[in-house]
């Protein structure tokens, strides 16, 4: 009889155990992943900004360029994708597209010098520089947390049951395009 005590009282033990662990893992994947919804939420707050400050940015070149309309019909695709998307998967393809977009109308802009002295088109520049350089961080932020999220999922033993309670993998922001990213718009005042 003593016997099987023990073994009942070590198959219990076990059972907590196994209950605590599981439990342990779940609460801590599910904080990785609000923690992965919240950078991705920060995503897209930014990718907002910056496409709201495409069209005012638009307007100003198109009064010292309204000839170059090639440049701001790409401007106004690659903006629509980049409000459009809804993944990660999305989104970096539309990035790798607004960068070029952005390169072309700076380069426009840089045939006029008058353009470039104009304080409207000088704020709205520092605005989106700005705007980029929160783009390049809460990726980096994202793509950490989906690092963490995605090991998590992945080491021994958790992988054999979380799947099973609904997590799975997420997507890494990456541009398609490296090249469009390699440097940000470069911005040339000229001097």
């Amino acid at each position: 009889m003593e016997i099987g005590l023990i073994l009942g009282l070590v198959a219990v033990g076990l059972l907590l155990v196994l209950g605590l662990y599981v439990v342990v893992t779940y609460n801590s994947l599910v904080k990785l992943r609000n923690r992965v919804d919240e950078a991705w939420s920060d995503i897209t707050v930014q990718l907002k900004r910056r496409a709201d400050l495409i069209p005012q940015l638009v307007e100003t070149v198109k009064g010292y360029a309204s000839h170059e309309s090639g440049v701001f019909e790409s401007v106004t695709r690659a903006r629509a994708a980049t409000i459009n998307a809804q993944t990660p998967a999305e989104a970096s393809q539309a990035e790798g597209q607004m960068q070029q977009a952005l390169k072309s109308i700076f380069a426009v802009a840089e045939a006029y010098p008058q353009l470039q002295a104009s304080q409207n088109f000088l704020e709205l520049q520092s605005a989106l520089v700005d705007t980029e350089n929160k783009i390049q961080a809460s990726r980096r932020f994202y793509n950490g947390g989906v690092r963490d999220y995605n090991t998590k999922i992945q080491l021994f033993p958790n992988n054999i049951f979380v799947r099973g309670m609904g997590f799975k993998e997420r997507d890494f922001f990456e541009v398609e395009e490296l090249a469009a990213i390699s440097e940000p718009p470069r911005i040339d005042f000229g001097s």
